[in-house]
């Protein structure tokens, strides 16, 4: 298994520090930790743990999402839509960064 890449894509800027769109761009190592390079007037590079804490940080309830950019790489995740521009916030080894809310109508 390699890396996998993604970029982080912000519908809402919360904080008014990083705009909208793609601010950052990073890579899920085949050990969960992340590096993650953030865009901007002011550009920096950190290493996390987990995609689970940057979502946690940086996620502002939904507002910021993950967009994988080697989808077509990955292995199904059973429950979950990979549809172009949509993410489900999953990690490179398939596991949910959250538990997904279904609507239902009857």
């Amino acid at each position: 298994m390699k890396p996998q890449t993604f970029e982080l894509v912000r519908y809402t800027d919360v904080s008014g520090v990083s705009g909208t769109g793609t601010v950052a761009e990073g890579c899920v190592f085949t050990d969960g930790s992340v590096a993650l390079r953030w865009h901007g007037d002011n550009p920096s590079t950190a290493v996390w743990p987990d995609l689970d804490s940057i979502i946690a940080v940086h996620g502002h309830c939904g507002a910021t999402v993950v967009r994988w950019l080697d989808v077509s790489e990955m292995e199904p995740v059973p429950g979950t839509d990979l549809l172009p521009g949509e993410l489900a916030h999953i990690l490179a080894t398939g596991r949910h960064t959250r538990r997904p809310t279904f609507a239902t109508t009857v």
